[in-house]
């Protein structure tokens, strides 16, 4: 059982465009609270410059918000944590801003955290699910930008065993949906259509790469040339097989991730197996990530809906094991777009 200090930790989480603000004592979470950003959906996905400025606007009331929430005041906070990298840099940089800010008037410690390693991080929030995770584990971690395979050995040893070659899981998600004319984010709305389709209706192109690597790229172009040759011969086809396409991209995508993680689990022994990321919230992915622990006797790990996206009470957790482990930062500290998962 890990031990965890009784310390209030404000955490800041600005990678993408969701602006993010959580107090944690110990792995409790005492408020978490989210601000989105609907500018992009005109758009049809992420617009960088965009990002930067919501944040400016929404960093100072989220943060007050989570205080307000959590019951504590400024001077009650005794490190603050915050999204290092990876992400957008103009969104990274108002996060980094702000806790650099924040950490130096009250003197207190500063702590960077990589993105990915507190999406993994997030099993270890109290209320993340029925139990904390027993180590080793395998954890497939996927997101807009991010497809990982990792093997945790322990809270600071961590190894990326696979990642995407090209599109991450959750861009193909949303590529996909572009290319149906279905509205940003595509995403989440494939899996809502899908669950009322056929799953094996299409047959979509899946990558054979090596090892535990994950490719998305041919996926996407076979989706396009079946719209293409389809929608030639009836310009209705998409919005007439609307719920079948989306089953069958949702079952290509989400077999194939399976699929990786099932080898990866046989191949190195470990039975405790876990999902993180914003496509974790996938209802098809969550499902075969507990069917496959029924199979083979493993301990599956699915997160809360609330730690799957992109939130602080993650980069709260992260910042809590940085902490005890005495890897806390000082005001030289920057944000980094492309952070290696190492560091």
């Amino acid at each position: 059982m890990i031990q965890f200090p009784s310390i209030k930790i404000l955490a800041i989480e600005s990678s993408c465009d969701d602006t993010s603000a959580a107090v944690i004592q110990g792995n409790k979470i005492l408020a978490n609270f989210i601000a989105n950003q609907k500018v992009h959906a005109a758009y049809g996905g992420v617009v960088p410059e965009l990002a930067s400025r919501e944040h400016q606007k929404n960093i100072v009331p989220v943060v007050h918000e989570a205080l307000k929430v959590a019951g504590v005041t400024a001077d009650e906070i005794e490190a603050v944590a915050f999204t290092q990298g990876p992400g957008l840099l103009g969104s990274l940089m108002v996060g980094t801003s702000f806790a650099k800010s924040f950490a130096a008037a009250r003197g207190i410690p500063l702590i960077g955290v990589n993105h990915m390693k507190a999406h993994i991080l997030a099993h270890f929030i109290e209320d993340a699910g029925p139990q904390i995770p027993e180590l080793p584990l395998l954890c497939l971690t996927v997101s807009g930008g991010h497809t990982q395979l990792v093997l945790v050995e322990g809270v600071g040893e961590m190894r990326i065993l696979g990642e995407t070659m090209d599109d991450a899981a959750g861009e193909a998600f949303d590529k996909t949906a572009k290319i149906m004319g279905l509205p940003y984010p595509g995403g989440p709305l494939i899996d809502k259509l899908a669950e009322e389709g056929d799953p094996h209706k299409f047959e979509f192109s899946k990558a054979r790469v090596n090892d535990y690597q994950f490719s998305f790229s041919g996926f996407k172009t076979s989706v396009l040339r079946l719209l293409q040759k389809e929608m030639a011969k009836d310009d209705q086809f998409i919005d007439k097989n609307k719920v079948d396409l989306c089953a069958s991209v949702r079952y290509t995508i989400v077999s194939t991730l399976i699929e990786k993680l099932e080898r990866a689990a046989q191949d190195l022994g470990v039975n405790q197996i876990a999902i993180a990321g914003g496509v974790s919230a996938n209802a098809l992915l969550r499902r075969e990530l507990k069917a496959l622990g029924e199979k083979h006797g493993w301990q599956a790990y699915i997160p809360r809906f609330v730690y799957c996206t992109d939130n602080a009470a993650m980069i709260g957790m992260a910042g809590m094991f940085e902490y005890m482990a005495g890897k806390c930062g000082d005001l030289s500290i920057t944000a980094s777009a492309r952070l290696p998962f190492e560091v």
